[in-house]
């Protein structure tokens, strides 16, 4: 009955493009299984994650059902249709422009209570809408149990019980779109009188036809929306009446409306909740982390490990494990060790470049083509070695690290673990999300950016990304140079981390905003699932490497060009004087102008340096602290240019540039006048 096609991915702005065939989509909170019935449908991989903003791009797939084909869109993950986090707008703009066959509103059975109210909405907005309720082994194993057939008739819609990650249930839900027809449903929800009043009168002076309701259009004006008010600015001459018939309704609540609303609507939910949902007090069964029990106090554990991700005393301990084991020995040690030494040195170095090499110089006799595509910064022998050999496995690597805590729900309490002090630095605990992946690519974690809420998070962010979070590559060459003392390795860090605290509270400081807020689905701790890491980490590595394989290959053809012109060389003369202001020989030039291009090639260099015996230890310090504070590699640099925009790039390089080479002269200075001795 039901065959599927390959999917393909788009963003937010491809949303004018409308498809030909009639569109099924998927709404609903995070978290709440959405991405995984798009799979079901579309036989393709969306990022099933434990926290808000995976999918801030629209994913899009082909199905078959009852020999009729649909395209299948999944939607980020939204609360309600007055919007407050970035997800939530897009999908509310998604919303008001698609006329689809049917929405289908997936909510997790468990918070029955709490996901309704969005289903009302959808109700009042006057779509085609089929209520999904997931997650029910889940519900099960804490005694909840509804009455689906009861909650179909109370809301007049269809209503489909499923577990979607074991597939129960989705071959009905199949049957139930095949067969689905559009009937309008009566309006359930009753507002107080001043607000009927006020919603009927402004639906009158709603010209246009949108995706929603006039209703619908009517409430979120009354909320002061900005995306509601802009659709209406269009083509309306009532706007003034409009606006003044809001502040008049406004005058009549001594709350404001979105509270008032958001209220009688809950109160309207509850009414429906009670004849449909019951909570036996004791589950049958308890086979998991989510609902395991202490003998003694009866206290689930998963709320007892909950209580120790999130408070201080025992979170940041955790946090420092998951740090050390995660990131230091497996993507430092292991990958950056073992599989880049294998891959770059051995199988690359040795067996494929010399053929690459060889073959290209015998048909191509041209040094200055060769010196493009096989020399020592040659397309094929940096750009696609760097890539495959050195990036790939240590981006895996880190990968299948972020993968298996985001699976267990571990990011959402890190993020609240560490919103106050985010907070100080003008982010929330969202901001966690970009500032981990950086760990493994700065490059990939600005792209990330583009989930935190305002511009002015997304460009300190963006900033801190650039100045102090070194990726894996550059990390794991880092601590392999300064292993050969703790001491060296401490300076480093505490270093580093006294920048990231301090042009942090800066930026929060100088740049003009909103102050953040902090608004995250908590999930519930799983064990992670194998499948699901694996698939996870092979679709990321995919789109990592299609997304910044072409900027190597961009870096590769700037190298050549400007050695071809001599810019290279006159670029390094002059880093060599910021080099010999923080105690380094004029050589060290070459250092910093390889690490704009590839950051653990400067930090080769410095390696080679130290063994040539042109450094001492004090200037080894000082040299990784600069050259981890100094420009991003030009990958990074690029993809800031694309998220932020020029201006806003070339301003934050001028600022890294003189600050990281001013840290360095006086961590220099410190070091040699307090006679330190590493």
């Amino acid at each position: 009955m039901f065959t599927r096609f390959k999917k393909k991915k788009c963003c937010a702005a491809d949303d004018d493009i409308r498809s030909e065939l009639e569109n099924i989509i998927l709404v609903g909170n995070p978290n709440v299984g959405k991405s995984v019935i798009f799979n079901h449908f579309s036989d393709s991989y969306a990022i099933v994650s434990n926290y808000p903003g995976t999918t801030v791009s629209i994913s899009k797939g082909n199905g078959r059902i009852a020999g009729k084909e649909y395209e299948i869109i999944d939607t980020p993950g939204m609360y309600s249709l007055l919007p407050i986090t970035e997800e939530e707008r897009v999908s509310q703009s998604y919303l008001f422009n698609s006329k689809p066959f049917v929405y289908v509103h997936v909510v997790d059975a468990k918070n029955l209570q709490r996901m309704l109210p969005l289903t009302l909405q959808l109700i009042e907005a006057e779509v085609p809408l089929i209520l999904v309720l997931n997650m029910m082994d889940e519900a099960a194993d804490r005694g909840v149990e509804i009455n689906e057939d009861k909650l179909s008739k109370e809301l007049g819609i269809p209503v489909v019980c499923t577990t979607s990650i074991k597939g129960e249930g989705l071959d009905r839900l199949e049957n139930v779109i095949a067969s689905y027809e559009f009937k309008p449903v009566e309006n359930k929800v009753r507002y107080s009188r001043g607000i009927e009043t006020a919603i009927e009168e402004i639906s009158e002076l709603i010209r246009s036809e949108y995706g929603v309701s006039k209703r619908t259009l009517a409430q979120l004006l009354l909320q002061n929306d900005k995306v509601a008010f802009e659709k209406i600015t269009e083509n309306n001459e009532d706007v003034g009446s409009i606006r003044n018939l809001v502040a008049e309704t406004e005058k009549s609540y001594a709350d404001p409306l979105n509270y008032v609303i958001t209220i009688e609507r809950q109160e309207f939910v509850n009414d429906i909740v009670g004849p449909v949902m019951r909570t036996n007090k004791a589950p049958e069964k308890a086979t998991t982390i989510t609902n395991s029990e202490d003998r003694k106090t009866g206290t689930p554990l998963r709320e007892k490990i909950d209580k120790l991700l999130i408070q201080p005393v025992t979170g940041i301990p955790i946090l420092f494990l998951v740090l050390y084991f995660g990131l230091y020995k497996f993507v430092g040690g292991f990958a950056a060790g073992t599989v880049v030494d294998y891959l770059e040195g051995t199988l690359f170095g040795e067996m494929i470049n010399p053929w690459i090499i060889e073959s290209f110089n015998s048909l191509v006799p041209y040094p200055v083509i060769q010196d493009l595509f096989v020399g020592e910064y040659g397309i094929l022998t940096q750009a696609v070695t760097y890539a495959i050999a050195l990036v790939m496995p240590l981006v895996g690597a880190f990968f299948i690290v972020f993968s298996i805590i985001e699976d267990t729900g571990y990011l959402p309490r890190l993020a609240m673990l560490i919103d106050r002090a985010f907070k100080k630095m003008g982010m929330s605990g969202r901001a966690v999300i970009p500032m981990v992946l950086g760990f493994g690519c700065a490059t990939m974690a600005t792209m990330v950016t583009r989930t935190l809420e305002t511009k002015r998070e997304k460009i300190i962010a963006s900033m801190l990304l650039s100045l102090a979070i070194p990726c894996s590559a550059q990390l794991g060459v880092i601590l392999g140079i300064l292993s050969f003392s703790s001491k060296a390795l401490l300076i480093w860090a505490f270093v580093i981390g006294i920048e990231l605290l301090f042009i942090g509270f800066l930026s929060s400081k100088v740049l003009p905003g909103e102050k953040p807020s902090f608004f995250m689905e908590m999930p519930p701790l799983r064990l992670p699932k194998a499948s699901n890491v694996l698939i996870k980490t092979y679709s990321r590595m995919q789109w990592y490497f299609l997304e910044v394989l072409p900027l190597f290959v961009a870096a590769s053809v700037l190298i050549w060009i400007g050695r071809l012109t001599g810019l290279f060389e006159m670029a390094v003369r002059l880093f060599s004087y910021p080099s010999q202001w923080i105690g380094l020989p004029a050589e060290g030039g070459v250092m910093f102008l390889y690490g704009f291009f590839r950051r653990d090639f400067g930090a080769a260099g410095l390696f080679d340096m130290y063994n040539a015996g042109m450094l001492t230890d004090i200037n080894l310090v000082v040299a990784a602290i600069t050259l981890t504070l100094f420009m991003p590699c030009i990958a990074q640099f690029m993809v800031t240019v694309k998220e932020r925009g020029l201006k806003i790039a070339f301003a934050m390089a001028a600022f890294i540039f003189p600050s990281a080479f001013a840290v360095g002269y006086v961590v220099n200075y410190v070091l040699t006048t307090f006679g330190v001795v590493l």
